[in-house]
């Protein structure tokens, strides 16, 4: 079944429509990212939830409530505490690098079922928890589910798409996320009124729903041309699954093209080593670059530590919670917003812009915390708008480019050759980044002061510049035909070459 929005084969487009098909298909691949957003929205929440710290954080909890000679930066500086948070992303660190072989050797769909499942039981193991032992098995559980699905999904979004809204596509991921840590925010502001303290289980448990669903559509899911070529010969019943997915009949130059890179993808049988030849440089660097780039603009500062950072300046326990749920909402909006128009203007576009909003609020979060936040005591209730405005700000324009295009731009970017190799080492340094960023930040928070916002926004003003001379436009451009991007870019054609220069080491490669 298809609507509308044919695209006809032009300036290297195919042809093909938007189907109901693969838009329900991506919507249910696409739930990992929920379950993404949720535990970011979860973790934040519990850590300034002091049924919970009572619990499992004992020291915090009394720190946080009695000793008044403590800095408001340091309350809620524990390793063990940044441990709950983080030791998630290092086992999904672990887990991609495993989740590469899976999603190459026996194609997306088992990757996002393995996924789903370890997403699951590490929702319910978090649930029953009654030990610290418990609760940190059940995120090494969720970290292994976020490894596997994070690797496989934004490459299924890819490949399922058609080339001309392969961009809107691919943030569907990120709103995903987004509705994840609204779900979450919510969640925890009603869950910290329950008496008797067990509220946080509720929190904790309910990230198994979404994992449920993905883990049962993994059965349903279809399984991309790309994969069907890759991991067989018959042509036939790849180019059947095309025509489906496209709701056209001719699908036949898409499908030679995939034919091609397929034949291509089969004759290197060392992925990894390969990513270090000198044509695929560009991607490397890519891989490498932007998911650091996406951790270092200091998101995940605000999405875990949202209610802590509330907290430290002086707000309730609900109102915390609250003003999280209120970024999120900005980020939803501003993230659904960049969906629309990210294949019109373009990546780039939305990177600069994005960028610059990023910069701008950080310089003046961390230049009023400086002037009006002391070690003891907190803020007005105008400073405290002020300052929930400026992290609205900063959240919609990360929303609306680092958020949704660091995945986008490293889904898309990649051959069929490399590609779940790359993919497994964007997410390994979103997640090696994300862990340490998470495991640090209270103790930055502690010995830095305002001066994190400073830190960070060095960081978005650096990463904006390496986009402006760095990243080519990839907005239209078919998926396998990304490589020629590289070859007329001003400063990658002189590392891989003009068209003939690689050409001929794509031959002496294979």
């Amino acid at each position: 079944m298809a609507v509308g929005l044919a695209i006809q084969s032009e300036g290297g487009q195919y042809t093909g429509k938007i189907t109901v098909f693969v838009v329900f298909s991506c919507m249910v691949a696409a739930t990992a990212g929920i379950i993404f957003g949720y535990d970011l929205g979860i973790s934040g929440g519990l850590t300034s939830m002091e049924s919970f710290l009572k619990e499992f954080f004992p020291r915090v909890y009394n720190k946080m409530k009695e000793d008044k000679k403590t800095s408001n930066y340091c309350k809620f500086d524990s390793q063990m505490l940044t441990l709950f948070t983080s030791s998630l992303y290092i086992a999904g660190l672990i887990a991609s690098f495993f989740a590469s072989s899976v999603t190459r050797a026996y194609g997306r769909k088992l990757s996002i079922f393995i996924g789903g499942t370890a997403l699951f039981a590490g929702a319910a193991l978090g649930g029953a928890s009654y030990n610290i032992y418990m609760l940190l098995l059940g995120r090494v559980l969720l970290g292994v589910g976020l490894g596997f699905t994070n690797q496989s999904v934004p490459l299924y979004l890819s490949e399922m798409a058609l080339s001309k809204y392969r961009g809107a596509f691919n943030v569907g991921f990120q709103i995903c996320v987004n509705i994840g840590f609204i779900l979450a925010t919510f969640i925890n502001y009603g869950t910290v009124k329950i008496k008797g303290g067990w509220g946080w289980r509720i929190s904790l448990a309910m990230a198994a729903a979404p994992a449920a669903i993905l883990t049962i559509g993994a059965f349903f899911l279809p399984e991309t041309p790309n994969s069907l070529i890759q991991h067989g010969d018959d042509h036939e019943n790849a180019k059947r699954m095309l025509q489906r997915i496209r709701g056209v009949d001719d699908v036949q130059a898409e499908l030679d093209d995939l034919i091609k890179a397929s034949h291509t993808s089969k004759s290197v049988k060392h992925p990894f080593r390969n990513l270090l030849q000198r044509k695929y440089r560009p991607q490397l660097v890519m891989s490498i670059a932007i998911p650091f780039f996406q951790q270092i603009t200091g998101i995940n500062v605000i999405a875990f530590y949202a209610p802590v950072l509330f907290r430290t300046i002086g707000s309730g326990e609900s109102a915390s919670l609250m003003s999280a749920t209120v970024l999120g909402l900005v980020g939803l909006g501003s993230t659904v917003v960049s969906s629309l128009i990210v294949d019109k203007l373009g990546r780039r576009a939305l990177f600069h812009l994005g960028g610059i909003q990023m910069f701008v609020s950080q310089m003046l979060i961390g230049g009023i915390m400086a002037a009006k936040l002391g070690d003891h005591g907190g803020l007005s209730k105008g400073y405290g708008i002020l300052l929930l405005i400026l992290i609205c700000i900063y959240v919609a324009g990360f929303g609306l480019s680092w958020g949704p295009l660091g995945w986008v731009v490293t889904s898309e970017i990649f051959p069929l050759e490399i590609r779940s190799a790359a993919q497994s080492i964007t997410v390994a340094i979103n997640l090696v980044f994300t862990f340490l960023i998470a495991q640090a930040f209270l103790a930055m928070l502690c010995h830095m002061k305002s001066g994190i916002f400073f830190f960070f926004g060095a960081w978005v003003a650096l990463m904006t510049g390496f986009v402006y001379f760095y990243l080519p436009e990839t907005k239209n451009i078919p998926i396998e035909k990304m490589e020629k991007i590289w070859r007329e870019h001003p400063f990658w054609k002189r590392i891989v070459g003009h068209d003939q220069e690689f050409e001929k080491s794509k031959i002496e490669g294979a």
